[in-house]
């Protein structure tokens, strides 16, 4: 450390890679002092000025607030507020474009001055030695305070670092063309900017303060070396001019020898750096109880009548300032916020003022020329010379026309300070710096995608273990109210007695429903065997039938004297059009009654048989008596026959079908055979008998 210090103290410092010289043109506004504007008729705030979270909205449309009151709070460790630049009222809160390059809208709040710039309450410490730490950072971060150099970072993450500091450095370099807005606020509020660095030094402890400074600013490195000239640890550095030697690993490099590796944070290695703006806004937070609502923005360019540094409201429009600056109605053609090297064009003049902007560039024809196209890389490698960060711009740019954004962090994308040396220097006019800024978006865009779905991810798989656990609370739950139960009824007692009965009633319930859910097939299957009992059963009938036929054309009888009963009453059945709903009691009895007409007509027939003679004989060995009462016996028998088929008619037809089909199922061919030779005898004998009746007359 103490070659360090003994390096500086003798003017040597140490070289960064790359670097360029371009023209500086600050003498546009260099010699004119910061002049203060009147309030515009409109402030337009974006609630997000910072890296980081925007805060918390405190007000709505309609509001009425007091300058310096707060509009937002912090809500997470990255924010910090936006305060009211003015007294007025709260016009409208929506998006607005901002002061990005891509020309977004955002969240703003639109404030509409009253003139009156009256403020709210301020506590006044000059004592600020007697604030402990934390109270100081607080106040820092109420104010609204980030770095105010480009980046935008909140000042009081920085200075809450709990790592041994060994060098704050003040960055005072101001290194990009036109700009000198930090040279003349360091000539004209030394003072209040030493207040700043020894708050600073309260918080941090450092072992040595170093400021750096280009040597292309004489006044404001001679203000500060008087206002610290009685203070040992802090060392005014007087750097060589050399563009970008305000990049913060640039100037830690070129103050201590020490290279920041990529990803890592000068805190790791003792080193905090701040802007000499930032430095001014500490002291007017903690001592005045001021809040950021303005900074010193250099408005210059060829195109303006009366270049100038100008304190602006935070919210002012571009527009404003640039009328405020001579710019010329007519012309509106190219606006750029920031410097030359670092800057963007702007979408339109009503972008607002915010923390980090330190530049209006209003250049003219001669300094903007429409005729640098851009054409295809001749791989020079001039790019690659003057790259501070030592990258390789020609490579970054390939990849990220390509969108090969894995290839773009192997190319340490990120390391990429925008300074546009590479730009600067490339013979094909190629935009190097636009390339890298889009794919950076891109990247931190798909970043964003990546871990919602991570964070998706871990809220399902969370789901799932929850469930699970739910399940096995449930079946555990279900256990052990199942033993209690199975307890209380194995107690004997009349309430156990009670629940096994219900129970009991509950499983019957079960089995009922089950039981009944497997007859609902088990009838679709007895209907089905039904109908094909009742197509067995006519094709049975159609046999009979054609054996009728074929023996009453033997005995020269008719077909219907053949037939039996049975069989007639089939052809009945079968020509019938209803054969359903049959009743399996009504089909019982129907082949009972069946059964006990065939016994009757078989006595019958034996009856009869008895008191016939053989035919060759020609003669009755009968009594007219007994012929008489055959007659009177087979008249009976046949009226009972009679009596019975019109019963059987008066039934359902289809349980006589299927009272036919057991009863032939029954019968064998014989009892069929011997049935029609009773049927044949009977007829005889009634024949015989008429005959011997009329003999004996």
């Amino acid at each position: 450390m103490e070659s360090v210090i003994e390096r500086i103290e003798k003017g040597q410092f140490w070289k960064f890679h790359g670097g360029i010289h371009p023209p500086e043109m600050k003498f546009l506004t260099s010699n004119k002092p910061i002049l203060q504007l009147p309030i515009p008729e409109k402030l337009v705030i974006p609630i997000q000025q910072h890296i980081g979270e925007a805060g918390e909205l405190l007000v709505n449309v309609g509001d009425i607030v007091l300058k310096g009151q707060a509009l937002t709070r912090s809500t997470l460790p990255l924010s910090v507020p936006v305060h009211a630049p003015t007294s007025g009222k709260i016009a409208a809160i929506e998006n607005a474009t901002i002061a990005h390059p891509s020309g977004l809208e955002e969240l703003c709040i639109t404030l509409i001055p009253d003139g009156e710039d009256k403020w709210r309450e301020r506590t006044i410490c000059p004592e600020y030695q007697q604030l402990s730490k934390p109270d100081i950072i607080e106040k820092i971060s109420n104010a609204g305070i980030s770095g105010m150099g480009g980046a935008g970072f909140p000042t009081h993450i920085k200075v809450s670092t709990k790592s041994q500091i060994n060098y704050l450095i003040i960055n005072a370099s101001e290194c990009e063309p036109y700009i000198t807005a930090d040279d003349l606020l360091v000539r004209e509020h030394s003072s209040a900017i030493l207040d700043g660095i020894n708050i600073l030094d309260h918080l941090l402890e450092p072992a040595f303060i170093l400021i750096g400074i280009e040597d292309n600013k004489p006044e404001a490195i001679q203000a500060l070396q008087n206002a610290t000239k009685d203070i040992d640890k802090i060392k005014v550095c007087v750097l060589p001019t050399q563009y970008p030697v305000g990049g913060e690993k640039q100037l830690i490099m070129a103050l201590t020898g020490t290279e920041v590796p990529s990803g890592v944070l000068p805190t790791t290695l003792g080193i905090v750096m701040q802007n000499i703006a930032t430095c001014f806004a500490i002291a007017d937070a903690v001592i005045h109880d001021t809040p950021l609502i303005k900074r010193v923005v250099t408005v210059s360019g060829q195109a303006l009548a009366k270049p100038q540094n100008v304190w602006a409201l935070l919210g002012t429009p571009v527009e404003f300032l640039l009328d405020e600056c001579g710019y010329p109605q007519q012309a509106k053609k190219h606006i750029i916020m920031g410097g030359p090297m670092m800057g963007f064009s702007l979408p339109n003049n009503q972008v607002p003022i915010v923390k980090t902007t330190n530049c209006i560039l209003a250049p003219s024809e001669e300094e903007i020329p429409n005729d640098n196209q851009e054409v295809e890389c001749i791989r020079c490698g001039q790019c690659a010379e003057v790259c501070p960060s030592q990258l390789l711009p020609q490579e970054l740019q390939w990849s990220a026309k390509a969108k090969d954004h894995q290839q773009l962090n192997t190319l340490n994308l990120f390391d990429c300070i925008e300074c546009g040396a590479c730009a600067y220097v490339c013979p094909s006019h190629i935009p190097l710096v636009h390339y890298y800024r889009v794919a950076k978006a891109e990247i931190r865009q798909q970043h964003l995608l990546d871990l919602k779905a991570e964070k998706a991810k871990v809220r399902f798989e969370a789901r799932k273990l929850r469930l699970e656990r739910e399940k096995l609370a449930r079946e555990e739950k279900h256990k052990k109210a199942a033993a209690a139960r199975k307890a209380r009824m194995n107690s004997g007692t009349p309430e156990a007695n009670n629940e096994k009965s219900a129970v009991a009633a509950a499983l019957a319930r079960v089995k009922a429903k089950k039981a009944q859910a497997n007859a609902q097939p088990a009838n679709e299957n007895v209907e089905n065997s039904t109908d094909s009992s009742e197509k067995k059963s006519q094709v049975a009938a159609a046999i009979a039938r054609a054996k009728a036929k074929k023996q009453a054309a033997k005995n020269n009888l008719s077909v219907s004297e053949t037939l039996p009963d049975e069989i007639k009453a089939d052809t009945v059945v079968g020509n019938s059009e209803d054969k359903s709903d049959i009743d399996p009691v009504e089909a019982k009895k129907a082949k009972i009654a069946a059964a006990v007409a065939k016994a009757k007509a078989k006595k019958l027939a034996v009856d009869q048989t008895t008191v016939t003679t053989s035919k060759s004989d020609n003669t009755v060995d009968v009594s007219p008596a007994e012929a008489k009462k055959a007659k009177i016996a087979a008249a009976v028998a046949k009226a009972k026959a009679k009596k019975q088929q019109a019963e059987l008619k008066s039934e359902s037809l289809a349980p006589a079908n299927n009272t036919l089909k057991n009863a032939k199922q029954d019968e064998s061919v014989n009892d069929a055979a011997t049935d029609k030779k009773a049927r044949i005898a009977a007829a005889v004998a009634k024949a015989k008998a008429k005959k011997q009746q009329a003999e004996s007359k």
